[in-house]
């Protein structure tokens, strides 16, 4: 069954912290080498620049990592932490806003075992897609994927809407993590979290 992608409509909204709440419940999806898997979003993280000392694009900062965040909202900011773990970020807003989501961690939902030999994992446990750097492992995400559009039905790399709501009853906020460097900024409750959700990657308040 064929599920609608999210539009530009959705992605260029100029509110990134709303955009990470409606991420929840939407899912994420990788195809390459005709291997397909997906998860439900269940953890995300906002950004916003240039007021946000915890975002790249902090002050206006332009640079080639940042450069991406510039594009009109829809494309994937991948870019690599510690020298090993790929993170993937959804641009938002309009072109020139520099706001992006960071996707924290999903459900695994299709072809699970195509995940678990991607992180070398024989047992089902949470491990495998909670945390940026996991999750975009077991889907097979590299900073190659850098600027993807993930509104094209044939990217290998899109998000689709697959009639899931998460109430805002059931999103839990709390700080992002390993931002404690900026400031004022990092006790932001810009962290968003499915309540319940064993998925995620731990919850603190």
């Amino acid at each position: 069954m064929e599920y609608p992608v999210l539009s530009s409509v959705f992605y260029q909204r100029e509110d990134v912290v709303q955009i990470s709440k409606d991420l929840l419940g939407k899912y994420l999806v990788t195809e390459f080498d005709g291997q397909l898997t997906a998860g439900k979003i269940v953890e995300t993280e906002a950004y916003r620049g240039p007021d946000d000392k915890a975002c790249h694009a902090w002050n206006n900062r332009f640079t080639d990592r940042t450069r991406v965040m510039y594009e009109t909202g829809g494309v994937a900011y991948v870019y690599l932490c510690y020298g090993m773990h790929h993170l993937f970020n959804v641009v938002t807003g309009p072109k020139g806003m520099a706001h992006a989501v960071l996707i924290r961690a999903i459900e695994p939902i299709q072809n699970v075992e195509i995940m678990q030999l991607r992180r070398n994992m024989t047992a089902l446990k949470p491990q495998l897609t909670a945390g940026p750097g996991a999750m975009s492992q077991a889907l097979g995400i590299k900073t190659a994927f850098n600027g993807m559009n993930l509104m094209d039905l044939a990217s290998p790399i899109r998000i689709e809407d697959r009639g899931e709501v998460v109430d805002e009853s059931d999103i839990l906020t709390g700080p992002r993590v390993g931002v404690e460097s900026a400031g004022e900024c990092a006790l932001w409750p810009w962290r968003f979290v499915v309540k319940g959700s064993v998925w995620a990657s731990k919850f603190r308040k």
